[in-house]
C-alpha cells in the first residue's frame, strides 16, 4: 500500500499500465457503482458484504499496490472482512442498520478509527492507535458501513510547509492522480480523492480546512462536499482549525454525497461545541432534498474573478456549465465578492493559533506518543532525512511561537476573517443580488508533481466559503485533455441541502464525470 517515501517515479510505462488495468477483474460490476446499486445487489442476494469487501480489496491490490500504483490507501482495516461477515449475518437475520448496511467506506488518515493508526501521515504518529472511534466513525459503523481502511493525505493535512507537495506524507509516500499518474491528486484529502475515483471503495470521507476536500475532489473527477462547519462532529480528528475544519463526503455522485452526509451528520457531537450548536440545522435524510428540477427559477451568481488563473479549456468548460444552468431554468449573473482576498492574512493568523491549540489538545486527549507541537518539530528535525527531505515545516515553526487563544491578536484576526468572508463577503453578495448560491471553478486542471518546487497551484474558487465556515460543493463539469474540472456551488451557513439539490440538478443535466484511464502522462 505504501512504497518508500522517496519513491516518486511512475511505476510502469503507459503500455504496462494499460495492460494492468485492463485485467482487473470486476465480475460484480462494482467499478463506478453507487451505494443504491450496491445495496440492491446485496438485497437481491447477488452479492454479500463479504464478497463486496473482498472485491474492493482485490481492486486495491491491483490498482493501488500494483499496476498504476496509486498509493492512495495507507492502511487496511484488518477486521474489514470480519465486520462484513457480521453485517451479512445481520441481514440474513432480518436486521438492517440503514442505507449503508454492508457498504465499504474509506476514511482519511487523520480520523480516529480502531484498530488502525491515526497519523496524519507523519512518522511521529506512526504507532499512534487511538482506543476509540471518532464520533463520525461510530455513526458510520452504526449505520452498517464497513470501514475498509484509511487513505493517505498531504502530511499534517498540508499545514506543515509553505512549499509542500500535495499528496505526499512521510508515512505513506506520494498518492497519484488516476487520470494522469504524473499529475497531482491535490490535497490534503489526496488519498480519498484518488481511491474513490478508482473505485477502491464505494464512498470516502475527507476533511477540509480550506480546499482539502474541494480540490482533490475536483482534480479526481469527484463530488466533494465541505459541509457547514459543525454540521458533522470534528471530535477524534487531528485538527488544524476549530473555525474552519470539517469532515465531508467524497463520492462519485451527488446522491451518494447526500447519503453519506445523512449518516455522518447524525454523529454524536463528542465534545465539539460547533457540532452541538448545529443541532437544529440538520436533516435526517439529505437525499430528500435532491431535485433534478432544482435549477428552475434559481438565481445564481457567477464569480467571474474567482482567483483561478486563466486556462483555455477551463474557460470553455465554464461557458458550457453556465449554458447548462440557464437551459435548466436558472438565472446566472456575473458578481464579485468585494472583500475577496482581504481575509488572507487574518485567516493565516487564525490557523497558526488554532493549529497549536487544537493539535496539543488532540495529542493530550488521545494519549499520543508526542504531546506538544514543539515535540513534533523536534521529531521532524531528528528524522529530517525522511520527514524534511522534500520540504520544511515553516507553518509549524510559526505556529509554535503563537500564544493562547485568549490573545487579542488571535481574537481580532478571527473576527476579521469571519466578517470579511461571511457577512461582508458571501452574505452581502447573496443579499444584494437576491441569489440562491454562488458558483466558481473549483481550481484549474491538475498540475505536474514537482518535488523540488512544490505545488504549482492555479488558484481556487472556494476560499470564501472555507473561511466563513459555510458549505461548498464541487461537481464535475468537464475536463481539460482528460484532466477533470469541477464547478463549485457555495451558499450561506446551513444551506447544505440546497447546494446538494442544485448540484444534483447540474449533475443530472451534464453527466460530466468520466472514469479514470490511469495514463502515465498527458504528453503525446
Amino acid at each position: 500500500m505504501a512504497p518508500a517515501a522517496g519513491n516518486l517515479a511512475p511505476a510502469e510505462s503507459a503500455a504496462d499500465q494499460a495492460v494492468a488495468t485492463s485485467v482487473v477483474a470486476d465480475p460484480h460490476g462494482i467499478a463506478e457503482a453507487d451505494i443504491e446499486q450496491l445495496a440492491a445487489l446485496q438485497r437481491d442476494g447477488k452479492l454479500s458484504s463479504v464478497q463486496l469487501t473482498q472485491a474492493y480489496l482485490d481492486r486495491i491490490a491491483a490498482l493501488d499496490d500494483a499496476g498504476p500504483t496509486l498509493n492512495a490507501v495507507i492502511e487496511l482495516n484488518p477486521n474489514a472482512l470480519l465486520e462484513a461477515g457480521r453485517l451479512d449475518a445481520e441481514r440474513k437475520a432480518g436486521k438492517l442498520r440503514g442505507p449503508l448496511h454492508g457498504i465499504p467506506v474509506l476514511i482519511k488518515d487523520n480520523i480516529d478509527a480502531t484498530p488502525m493508526v491515526n497519523s496524519a501521515g507523519s512518522l511521529a504518529l506512526a504507532e499512534h492507535r487511538p482506543k476509540t472511534d471518532a464520533p463520525l466513525v461510530v455513526a458510520l459503523r452504526s449505520a452498517g458501513a464497513v470501514i475498509l481502511g484509511k487513505t493517505n493525505l498531504s502530511e499534517w493535512a498540508n499545514f506543515r510547509s509553505t512549499h509542500s507537495m500535495s499528496g505526499w506524507s512521510a508515512r505513506g509516500g506520494l498518492t497519484r492522480n488516476p487520470y494522469a499518474l504524473d499529475r497531482s491528486a491535490c490535497g490534503s484529502s489526496s488519498g480519498t480523492g484518488s481511491a474513490i475515483a478508482a473505485s477502491l471503495a464505494a464512498v470516502g470521507v475527507g476533511t477540509e480546512t480550506d480546499g482539502s476536500i474541494l480540490c482533490p475532489a475536483a482534480m479526481n473527477g469527484l463530488v466533494g462536499l465541505k459541509p457547514s462547519v459543525g454540521l458533522i462532529s470534528r471530535a477524534g480528528i487531528i485538527p488544524i482549525s476549530a473555525s474552519q475544519d470539517t469532515p465531508g463526503p467524497m463520492t462519485r455522485s451527488v446522491a451518494d454525497a447526500a447519503r453519506l452526509l445523512s449518516v455522518m451528520a447524525a454523529a454524536d457531537a463528542g465534545g465539539d461545541a460547533a457540532a452541538k450548536a448545529a443541532s437544529g440545522h440538520r436533516l435526517d435524510d439529505y437525499t430528500s432534498a435532491l431535485d433534478p428540477g432544482a435549477l428552475k427559477g434559481a438565481r445564481i451568481g457567477f464569480l467571474h474573478e474567482s482567483g483561478v488563473g486563466y486556462q483555455r479549456e477551463l474557460n470553455a468548460a465554464l461557458e458550457r456549465a453556465i449554458a447548462t444552468l440557464r437551459k435548466a431554468g436558472a438565472t446566472v449573473i456575473d458578481v464579485e465578492i468585494p472583500t475577496a482576498g482581504q481575509w488572507d492574512e487574518a485567516e493565516y493568523e487564525v490557523l497558526l493559533y488554532e493549529f497549536k491549540d487544537g493539535l496539543q489538545r488532540y495529542l493530550r486527549d488521545s494519549n499520543a506518543p508526542l504531546r506538544s507541537l514543539d515535540e513534533v518539530i523536534a521529531f521532524n528535525r531528528a528524522h529530517a532525512d525522511r520527514e524534511l527531505h522534500y520540504f520544511g515545516q515553516e507553518h509549524f515553526e510559526r505556529a509554535a511561537k503563537r500564544g493562547p487563544l485568549s490573545d487579542a491578536r488571535y481574537r481580532q484576526a478571527a473576527a476579521k476573517a469571519r466578517r470579511l468572508a461571511g457577512a461582508e463577503g458571501i452574505d452581502a453578495v447573496l443579499k444584494r443580488h437576491k441569489l440562491d448560491a454562488l458558483i466558481a471553478p473549483a481550481t484549474g486542471p491538475s498540475f505536474i508533481v514537482d518535488p523540488i518546487n512544490g505545488d504549482h497551484f492555479n488558484g481556487a474558487g472556494y476560499g470564501a466559503a472555507a473561511v466563513a465556515g459555510y458549505p461548498s460543493l464541487t461537481v464535475p463539469m468537464g475536463d481539460a485533455q482528460g484532466l477533470p474540472l469541477g464547478l463549485v456551488f457555495m451558499g450561506p451557513r446551513w444551506s447544505d441541502a440546497r447546494l446538494l439539490s442544485l448540484g444534483y440538478a447540474f449533475e443530472q443535466a451534464t453527466q460530466a464525470r468520466t472514469p479514470p484511464r490511469y495514463r502515465s502522462t498527458l504528453s503525446p
